[in-house]
């Protein structure tokens, strides 16, 4: 799959924008997942511009309980501020909304697993899964007919599973009933 972003000052644009909005510092991994997660940036173009922002002191480093961690620095957040318009506005969206959600389910201690497998008359079976604290929150199976189905409803549970969350619990709940009648 070819990234949408391969230019390094737009990538460099677009890792200032996701750290201006987020707005606290954040460790490497997370930097990274937030950045790559929707797959605009390979990792080895983020590795190089990440570390030329540091460099450049774009970037500031603190040590917060003896691990790295990362901030927008008072530079940074004027080049992201005047520069990120240049970037598409549904990559700055999406990307900033996929950024939040993961950042918002790992304060909770929330993960996901989605698997998938085929049943024997030729249907599939997806089965989803988001825990808290080893506990599970969420857990639901369908089985559907299609593997094409399949593998849309599974990108939709990955890139926006509290919005899955949210949308079966109103249902169960009778929050929505206008799909009820």
């Amino acid at each position: 799959m070819k990234t949408p972003l391969n230019d390094k000052n737009d990538i460099k644009i677009f890792i200032l924008y996701l750290l201006e909005n987020i707005n606290y510092p954040l460790d490497f991994v997370t930097v990274n997942d937030i950045v790559m997660q929707n797959e605009f940036v390979g990792y080895f173009d983020f590795a190089e511009c990440f570390a030329e922002l540091l460099d450049a002191g774009h970037i500031i480093e603190t040590n917060v309980d003896g691990v790295s961690h990362y901030a927008i620095s008072p530079t940074g957040s004027h080049v992201a501020s005047q520069l990120q318009s240049s970037l598409l506005a549904p990559i700055r969206e999406k990307s900033l909304k996929s950024a939040l959600r993961l950042l918002s389910f790992q304060k909770r201690g929330a993960k996901l697993k989605c698997e998938s497998e085929e049943c024997a008359d030729g249907k599939y079976k997806l089965h989803c899964l988001i825990t808290e604290e080893e506990e599970p929150i969420f857990d639901l199976s369908v089985v559907i007919n299609s593997e094409t189905q399949l593998d849309i409803m599974k990108k939709i549970f990955e890139e926006r599973p509290e919005v899955i969350y949210r949308g079966v619990m109103a249902l169960l709940s009778g929050e929505v009933d206008y799909l009820l009648s």
